[in-house]
């Protein structure tokens, strides 16, 4: 090789390493946060979007109202990225057609019968919200429905949104003025940490989840979609989706997911209570209070793997049964039966009035914590 030759061939690699260097900065650059505008309330208070990059290019969308992820995109197998949540393309579909798409809930997630809990002697009466008959949800009200401050903060794994919301005691029916913060980070290894923590200076009742509807292909339904759940047991309900009190085996049943499965291979006539899809409660099998796998999803046309850890003792999966083709969301999309699957990490329904459930009582002064995380990679 002569001297004119390998000036040419170090000249073009340092050219690689600059134009190399120069892809690098560029999706470093798009790590960060930003803020625009998404609307306004009734009463004109300004409603905020978030959207939140990592060095990645995955990108969370947050906004004020309700705590909503508005989007979540992804990379697929080909590295190209797509919407993996149902919701609306506006701020006023979120505000007049609520689903509770992605949205934060509370008080109380799920249900609590005949919407009665008594606690330390005194019986609080909430909103009947739930078929006229039960509360869900934190009621008609709920935190879905509030519009939360929101700051950037710091973490060191990723880029960070924390919305804060002072409940008042006797919001909804609930005792206490209950501070609550909720961070979301979408970290450096493409995951969406959902952190939450609240205060009373009244002993109250809460449970915390999100609602975020999930179809990892983008469209369609979900029945192709391949599922694990961790969890040996599942809480039997009532026919108003009630907690008996039983927790029965999964083993032999349609919802025994302890092996992955295409979700439409467990829904049909023959299987009896399966015929119209899920919506039931697993008794996740890691102790309470330490994040432990709830479930696995793969989808198999995009590659897509979403993986839930969760510190909770709960994981709803429910299949948006209930769908019909009415909704139109993002896109102009009509979202038909099982458009999206939810995995909702929270405690069981009812435990204010079921004794032998794992305690949603927080006392006064104390600090109630939780943490799903929401993972995403491909195969």
């Amino acid at each position: 090789m002569n001297r004119t030759t390998q000036l040419i061939l170090a000249s073009a690699f340092v050219a690689v390493l600059v134009l190399c260097g120069g892809f690098q900065n560029k999706a470093q650059s798009k790590a960060g946060l930003k803020k625009e505008s998404f609307g306004q309330m009734p009463d004109g208070r300004p409603v905020d979007l978030y959207t939140l990059t990592n060095r990645n290019g995955v990108e969370a969308r947050i906004t004020n109202y309700g705590g909503i992820i508005v989007s979540l995109k992804t990379p697929d197998r080909k590295g190209q990225l797509g919407d993996v949540v149902l919701g609306y393309d506006s701020f006023d579909d979120y505000l007049k057609r609520n689903r509770m798409f992605g949205a934060l809930v509370g008080r109380y997630a799920n249900r609590i019968a005949k919407g009665k809990f008594t606690l330390n002697g005194s019986e609080y009466q909430l909103a009947l919200n739930s078929g006229g008959v039960n509360h869900i949800h934190g009621g008609p009200q709920g935190f879905d429905k509030k519009l939360w401050q929101a700051k950037p903060v710091t973490r060191a794994d990723g880029v960070a949104l924390e919305l804060s919301y002072m409940s008042k005691d006797g919001e909804e029916g609930y005792p206490g003025n209950l501070s609550v913060f909720v961070i979301y980070t979408l970290t450096k290894d493409n995951a969406l940490k959902i952190e939450y923590r609240a205060t009373s200076d009244k002993d109250t009742v809460i449970n915390l989840t999100n609602h975020s509807y999930f179809n990892l292909a983008g469209a369609g339904d979900v029945r192709q979609h391949e599922i694990t759940i961790n969890a040996d047991r599942f809480l039997v309900a009532d026919e108003r989706s009630i907690p008996t009190g039983e927790i029965h085996s999964v083993k032999d049943t349609p919802l025994d997911f302890r092996q992955m499965a295409a979700i439409g291979s467990r829904i049909g006539a023959q299987n009896g209570q399966m015929a119209r899809g899920f919506d039931h409660n697993y008794v996740l099998n890691h102790k309470t209070g330490e994040s432990g796998l709830a479930a696995k999803v793969y989808e198999p046309t995009t590659g897509r793997v979403m993986e839930v850890f969760t510190t909770e003792p709960d994981v709803v999966f429910y299949t948006s049964n209930n769908f019909d083709g009415s909704i139109i969301g993002k896109g102009g999309q009509a979202y038909i039966r099982y458009a999206g699957l939810c995995l909702e990490a929270q405690h069981f329904p009812d435990s204010p009035n079921k004794p032998q459930f794992p305690s949603t009582t927080l006392k006064k002064g104390e600090m109630y914590h939780a943490t799903t995380v929401y993972k995403f990679a491909t195969k």
